[in-house]
């Protein structure tokens, strides 16, 4: 791993990026993670930490469990295995408890955000408000279902129930067809929730034969049914279906022959439902609902939810689509969890100065049968101190939680005293760019808010977001236009490679002059090649003496400051592509005046220097400059020179 990271650092200087190496941290480092044992400690301490047994999306290649968003349709982000279910106690981070502050506080980002990714925290978020309606079954026993759309609720007429729930279980006994719903079940654990919900395009169910609920408000029998689609950990594991108003429930209903009832008067659900965007503040009223026919829809929402309420089996609830953060991996490399199961049966967090607890080496870093690779730490685990007697934990925190605060450390990364220092914390917070992926935008981006924010209500972050203005950049992509990788290695390019045989400044120009920043664009090797004859074009004019002139014959004047305008409007918007051309704009008339005065020869070399650094600073020496170019002022321009 060090190795990796060294290798990294080697490549970056090689290309000249202008990073304070003094403050480099390395999140697998004890000195920082100490602190993210600390943070985990102090999570727990306010409630938001917790431990519990649940289905998981595993990955049987890895050998550990997977966030939803690094599941990526339905295959492992890592390693593109098929992802499973599986049941496994795990530690899991209450991030629904700041769903509300992550969705107000959006409002602060907008213009600085790209909307897109607004839009899929919004999303991902997905509060809703609705009613809890319990449902009685005949013969005994209830569940619950949430909805949003109470209004429909004398549409029902089916239920359908995760087929890996309790409630499924504790149904068997009564089940007329036991071999075929077991079928059902034992098919649909083994696929991911992925596969269940966002990539399902079947109406695949099971009828639990003999198995009826009771509709509250009217007190009629609906079959049951199990469907993948429901998911046990997600809602209370059923659904009401209204298939007149429902597109999902509409074709299972058909697949499955099972009758419909419109209660929304205003469209022909004959060919498709009439859904709730379709009839929501469009003053429809509804039909078939007793004594509630005739009301508006926003009417009906509120006397049904009463007569309900009066009844005893309902409630008023706000959801959340986004689930809680699952923070274990069975995986070697991680921030161990600073927990012992003691003998007695209780779960010991250790105190602040035992952290950190160091991951230790071992000779096998692979986990098996579902078990964390720590387990092979055979003397590590036992834990004996101060009468505690007790295993380690042996799952560690994901990777996702030492990148969630990095940019605190970036401020002060030597402090042994505190994770950063609040005076420097204040002249430096919020960042104020933020330059990332789009694949980031329901994964880390939204994991370092949750984490802000609650340094945040603990007093020890400035600001209530940390990222200030974001911008994504593109991927370059190889030259088949698919994105490197594993799959297709001879289209790989290894940057070191391409610094050996060009130099890292054609590199740095090649690359700062494919495209838009936020495009993803294919690499070309003859793009590669055209970016160097540009730099021995700039070095053979402006190094060569006789070029350069003490006057100006104000041929050039126009040109010069068209190019410091443009090409400084552009960098401020990170239009590096835009810049560059019109740089080799300029070249090109300096070619065809055959000179160029020296102040501009000055002014158009600082500015290529950000993007050539190497041979700007060459060739500002060789102008007659005996300190850097880093850190000449920026040259400037005229308006008014700029269109005579």
């Amino acid at each position: 791993l060090f190795r990796s990271i060294d290798n990294m650092r080697a490549q970056l200087q090689r290309l000249g990026y202008s990073y304070d190496w003094s403050r480099e941290i390395a999140t697998c480092r004890p000195e920082y993670y100490r602190w993210e044992q600390m943070f985990f400690l102090r999570l727990l301490e306010k409630g938001l930490v917790y431990r519990k047994k649940a289905p998981q999306n595993w990955c049987p290649s890895c050998h550990t469990v997977l966030a939803n968003e690094q599941v990526i349709d339905g295959l492992c982000w890592r390693c593109d295995s098929r992802v499973e279910q599986k049941d496994l106690t795990q530690w899991f981070l209450k991030i629904t408890a700041y769903g509300d502050e992550l969705l107000a506080d959006l409002a602060l980002l907008e213009g600085s955000w790209p909307d897109r990714v607004l839009a899929m925290q919004r999303n991902w978020i997905g509060k809703s408000t609705g009613v809890e309606v319990d449902f009685q079954l005949v013969g005994g026993g209830e569940f619950s279902i949430y909805t949003t759309c109470i209004e429909t609720i004398y549409g029902i007429t089916f239920m359908v129930l995760a087929p890996d729930g309790k409630i499924v279980q504790s149904l068997m006994d009564r089940v007329q067809n036991k071999e075929a719903v077991q079928a059902y079940i034992d098919e649909s654990v083994k696929k991911s929730d992925m596969d269940r919900t966002e990539l399902n395009k079947t109406k695949s169910g099971c009828r639990l034969e003999g198995v009826y609920a009771i509709n509250p408000v009217n007190g009629k029998q609906v079959p049951v049914f199990i469907g993948d689609f429901v998911l046990a950990s997600y809602g209370t594991g059923a659904v009401m279906a209204v298939p007149s108003h429902d597109q999902r429930d509409f074709e299972y209903a058909q697949v499955h022959n099972i009758p419909m009832i419109q209660v929304i008067d205003g469209a022909d659900v004959s060919e498709h439902a009439f859904e709730k965007q379709d009839y929501l503040g469009k003053g429809c009223r509804l039909i078939n609902s007793e004594e509630f026919t005739g009301l508006t829809v926003e009417e009906a929402k509120e006397a049904i939810t009463c007569k309900l309420e009066k009844a005893g089996v309902a409630r008023r609830k706000v959801n959340y689509h986004f689930r809680e953060w699952i923070f274990a991996r069975q995986r070697y490399w991680g921030e161990p969890v600073p927990c012992v199961y003691t003998d007695d049966g209780k779960t010991y967090f250790l105190p602040d100065d035992e952290l950190p607890l160091i991951l230790p080496e071992l000779e096998d870093y692979k986990g098996r049968n579902g078990q964390a690779p720590l387990e092979n730490a055979t003397e590590w685990k036992k834990y004996d101190r101060n009468g505690i007697h007790g295993v380690r934990e042996t799952s560690t925190m994901p990777g996702s939680a030492g990148s969630s605060w990095y940019y605190f450390r970036y401020i002060d990364p030597k402090n042994d005293k505190a994770f950063c220092d609040p005076e420097l914390a204040k002249h430096w917070m919020p960042v104020d760019l933020y330059v990332g992926g789009p694949e980031h935008a329901v994964g880390h981006l939204m994991y370092s808010r949750i984490w802000n924010r609650f340094l945040y209500d603990q007093g020890l972050s400035p600001v209530k977001e940390p990222f200030k203005k974001l911008v994504h950049q593109g991927m370059i992509l190889g030259e088949n236009g698919i994105k490197m990788g594993k799959r297709f290695p001879e289209f790989v390019v290894n940057p070191s490679d391409v610094v050996r045989e060009y130099g890292a400044d054609t590199l740095r120009l090649y690359e700062m002059f494919m495209g838009p920043l936020e495009v993803s664009k294919p690499w070309s090797t003859t793009g590669v090649v055209g970016a160097k004859k540009f730099i021995n074009r700039v070095w053979n004019f402006f190094t060569e003496e006789k070029n350069i002139t003490d006057t100006d014959d104000g041929k050039l004047t126009k040109i010069y400051h068209q190019t410091v305008k443009k090409v400084t409007s552009d960098f401020e918007a990170l239009g590096f592509n835009t810049a560059i051309a019109q740089m080799m704009v300029f070249v090109n008339e300096v070619y065809k005046n055959g000179s160029c005065p020296k102040a501009y020869a000055e002014g158009f070399i600082k500015m290529l220097s950000c993007i050539t650094p190497h041979v700007g600073e060459e060739i500002w020496q060789l102008l007659g400059h005996d300190d850097t170019i880093a850190y000449e002022s920026w040259p400037t321009y005229s308006d008014r020179k700029s269109v005579v």
